[in-house]
């Protein structure tokens, strides 16, 4: 019998481990880790993510992100749902909008993450 990670979400996992360069990844680590980098992968969804963060507080409202794209509306939400599953946004409903905001300890930790890369 093998042991394994307890199920982490993907942030959860960057946050517990070492940065890259110290240590190399478990299989299961990087199986863990892997979903959050396919979210960000997305040219869309890296923008998004650019936007809400570039807004005051780092929150925006997702009627203040689909004029920044010539996408429709619900493939503007699909993007923001997967960024949300993927622990690095955050949302609140208020009346009949939805508002994104960055999870600054998932960045932090994405960037301890690979902040130890050798340039």
């Amino acid at each position: 019998m093998s042991k394994s990670l307890p199920l982490l979400t993907p942030t959860e996992a960057v946050a517990c481990c070492s940065p890259l360069m110290k240590q190399p990844l478990s299989e299961d680590e990087a199986a863990q880790i892997a979903p959050l980098l396919k979210a960000l992968a997305d040219p869309v969804r890296l923008r998004l993510l650019s936007l809400v963060a570039s807004y005051a507080d780092q929150e925006a409202c997702v009627c203040d992100l689909n004029d920044a794209f010539d996408l429709s509306q619900p493939t503007i939400s699909h993007h923001l749902k997967v960024l949300h599953e993927a622990g690095l946004l955050d949302r609140s409903k208020r009346g009949v909008w939805v508002y994104y905001r960055v999870r600054a300890d998932a960045l932090s930790a994405l960037g301890a993450l690979l902040g130890g890369v050798a340039t």
